[in-house]
This record gives C-alpha cells, structure tokens and sequence, in this order.
C-alpha cells in the first residue's frame, strides 16, 4: 500500500474547506482550471507533463488515521473538518489535453469539476506535480529539437531532490529523451537506464588501461569508455586498444570536459585514424539546449544532460495556476467567476479547447471556448474544424485509461510536429500560435484576444 499523499498540500486548502463548509459554501458544484497566463519568456510552446502522476497520486489522496491525528494534534482544523476528511475521496470529473500535447497561454490544460471541497483540496498536489514536470519537459523537447535526430539521455539525479530526479527523468521521456541514468525511474516507468562509469573508476585503479581492461570485461567491447580522465589523445587510445584486446570494436568514447565541438572533431579523426569507424562519440558537462545546438555540425553521436534538464533549463516551473472559473450559486444556477486583479486577470467560464489546422495539417491556432456544458463546447468545435485537444481523465472519481509514458512521448512527437516552424525556433520570441477565446452563451457570441 502506497502512503497517502493528502498532506502534500498547503494549509489553507484545509482551511479554505473548513470556513466553506461553516457558510454552506462547500458543496456548491465547481469547475477548477489549470492554465497559464503567459508561457516562461521567450518560450514558443509548453508541454503537458505529469498528468500520469497526477493520477497515481489521486489513488492514494485519502486522510488515514495518521493524517487526521497529525491534524489533530496539530489543530490544523475542527473535529468537524477532520471527520468531513475521513470520508474524503474525489468523486468528480478531470478532462484534460493529453500528456505529451503543446499548450499555450491559456490553454485549459486540466480542468477538475465537482463540488468545491472536494475539488480545492487537489490544487497543491496538481500544481506541484504539473508545474514541476512540464517545465522539464519543455526543457527536453527544445534540447532533442536541437539535437535533430541524436538521442539525448538524462543525467540529472544528482543535481535535484532525490524523488525529484524520478519525476524529471520521467518528464524528460515524455518531452523527447530517449534513456536515464535513474534506476527508479526504470524499474517505475519502463524508462530505459543507461549508464557506464565516472572518473572515479578510472582513478581508483592503477593505470587507465587497468580501468578500461575491467570496465569491458564485465560490459563488454561495447560499452561506452570515458577517455578525458587524463589526456584525451591518450585515452582514445588506450580505450581502442582495450576493446581489441578483449576481441571487439569499442561501442564508444564519452567527453565530459574542454571544448567538447574541437574535441569532438579531433576524436573522431583520431578514431577513424585508428580503424575504430564505428566507435560513436558521446558528450556530457553542463549541457542545455543552445550548447547542444552549437555541437550541431560536430560529429557526437549523443548527449548526456544533467543540471540544465532538470531544472527547466533556466525555468524550473512553467507558470501554471489553479483557478475557480465556474461555480453554483445560491439558487442553484452555475455562474462564471473569474480573479480581475491587474496582471493577474483571468477569464471565467468552463473551457473546451480545440486546435486548428490549416490545409497541410500545420496548426495555425488555439481555440478556446468559454461555455455552459461540455456538449455546447464540443460543437463549437466542430463547428469551426478544431481537433479537441481534451481527454476523459477522470470521470465520477473513476481514473479512465490513459497513457503510458511511452505513449505520451509519441504523442509529443506529433503535436510537436504539427506546429510550425517557428515554433522549432531556441531564439525568444512569442507563442508559436495565437490563443483565441469566444464566449458562447445563448444570444452571445463574443470574440476576445486571448490576453
């Protein structure tokens, strides 16, 4: 049985449901949504990441004896509230985009309906998981954009929270890596781990041929031999000879240091040079999208990240909020609610959203439709050629099928692919495509910008 994850959360959620069901509030039906205002500067697009986790975790949000006794003790809230929570679970909907699938500001990214309390006390646990593993999935697509075709691995575990480094290199298969060095995140997720040896193995034997002669006898002449320990020239030969020596050609040499574009060129003449033309080149140190783009021409074979991937590559969330947009009021009828402080100003209204194509399957726009039902919002789609980006995610409380890891990293491929070419842009510059929302409601068709 996994632990209960009803107290990843903050306070006033707790205390939010507490007041709401003293003023009746609590009960009143509830649409809820994830979006942002505006992308991370200088981003094209986002990446919906961690919707799999959200769901995983939704299983295991219930208030065991052990967390209402903290409550308790704690005098977080009432015994009142505390028996309103024992009885805790979430018996509403969540429609979603599809993980894998770019966003744009405003993008309704998730949306939870149900009844107030049951719906506020999910914010904390889906912003944090979503704004967390999107922006390392943005991360990873601009970095295997740069890449063009070469397979990028993660090596971030050891730059970020323990439990972290499960959750970005999950998110970085979702936005396009092909491999991580991250046991947990294998045996969780059927991420494929990789993952040779570091200078300290060549340091603790005697020689470096001592250290390449046992690295291949336990991995193979395949296996990948960090040659930059000492001296690069000598290393790739040393390395050469080790995998000959056990009667095979070297699978590869890695590079973690220097001016990896010049060694890069060096080492694969040197290698050619030596008859080892198969031997491919991999790189590593500190490398982020705009380092891998420079290392374009250079003959690597693939790229090892680390720092830069699992910290968002210089944003480490993507900006992503948690809104009421719709609720019941005292009489029973839904109303749209919406925050209208400056900067900060959101648009009230459940959303269904839909993504325009043109003649060649290049997407031009985001449509957004304000509505009162998910039917109404669903023609309106039809009506104007959008492809709905939305999926059941949850319905009654039930988790619905949905996809694996694996699948949402196809999934990105395509709706990355879909998007034009300035989206595959690394220079600033605004969202790929423009965000429009329209207001149905009967006699109102309005049109806004999106802002």
């Amino acid at each position: 049985m996994h632990k209960s994850t009803a107290l990843l959360t903050d306070m006033y959620e707790l205390t939010m449901l507490e007041s709401t069901l003293k003023s009746g509030a609590a009960n009143r039906a509830s649409v809820f949504e994830v979006f942002c205002r505006r992308l991370p500067s200088g981003r094209r697009y986002g990446v919906v990441a961690g919707t799999g986790r959200i769901l995983e975790d939704l299983l295991d949000f219930r208030f065991t004896d052990e967390e209402l006794d903290y409550l308790r003790q704690s005098r977080i809230v009432s015994e009142e509230t505390i028996d309103w929570l024992a009885d805790y679970r979430f018996a509403g909907d969540i429609y979603g985009y599809r993980e894998g699938e770019c966003f744009f500001p405003n993008s309704p990214i998730l949306t939870v309906t149900g009844t107030f309390a049951e719906a506020v006390l999910l914010e904390t646990l889906i912003l944090s998981i979503l704004n967390h593993d999107a922006a390392v999935a943005a991360a990873a697509s601009r970095m295997t954009i740069a890449a063009h075709g070469r397979p990028c691995l993660e090596m971030g575990a050891r730059r970020t929270h323990e439990r972290a480094a499960v959750s970005a290199a999950r998110a970085a298969v979702v936005g396009g890596f092909a491999g991580t060095s991250v046991l947990e995140a294998g045996r969780t997720y059927g991420v494929r781990a990789i993952g040779t040896a570091a200078h300290s193995f060549t340091l603790v034997h005697d020689t470096e041929e001592d250290a390449f002669a046992a690295q291949i006898e336990t991995m193979g002449p395949g296996t990948t031999l960090l040659v930059d320990t000492f001296d690069v020239e000598q290393g790739v030969v040393r390395a050469v000879a080790a995998a000959r020596a056990a009667g095979g050609e070297l699978g590869a040499v890695r590079l973690d240091s220097g001016d990896l574009v010049a060694q890069a060129f060096t080492v694969r003449k040197q290698l050619d040079d030596l008859g080892a033309t198969s031997t491919k080149i991999t790189v590593t140190s500190d490398l982020d999208e705009y380092a891998i783009a420079a290392l374009g021409a250079a003959p690597v074979d693939s790229y090892g990240v680390g720092t830069k991937l699992v910290t968002g590559s210089g944003f480490p969330t993507a900006e992503l909020v948690y809104k009421l947009v719709a609720r019941e009021d005292s009489e029973g009828a839904i109303k749209e609610v919406a925050k209208r402080s400056k900067s900060k100003a959101s648009h009230g209204g459940l959303k269904v959203a839909g993504r325009v194509l043109d003649e060649t399957g290049v997407a031009r726009e985001e449509l957004i439709v304000s509505c009162q039902s998910w039917e109404q919002g669903r023609a309106a789609l039809e009506e104007r050629g959008a492809r709905p980006l939305q999926v059941p995610l949850v319905l009654g409380g039930e988790i619905q099928a949905h996809d694996s890891v694996q699948e949402a990293a196809q999934h990105h491929v395509a709706s990355r692919n879909e998007l034009p070419y300035q989206a595959w842009r690394l220079s600033d510059g605004e969202p790929a495509i423009p965000s429009t929302m329209i207001d149905i409601f009967p006699g109102d068709d309005r049109v806004y910008d999106g802002t």
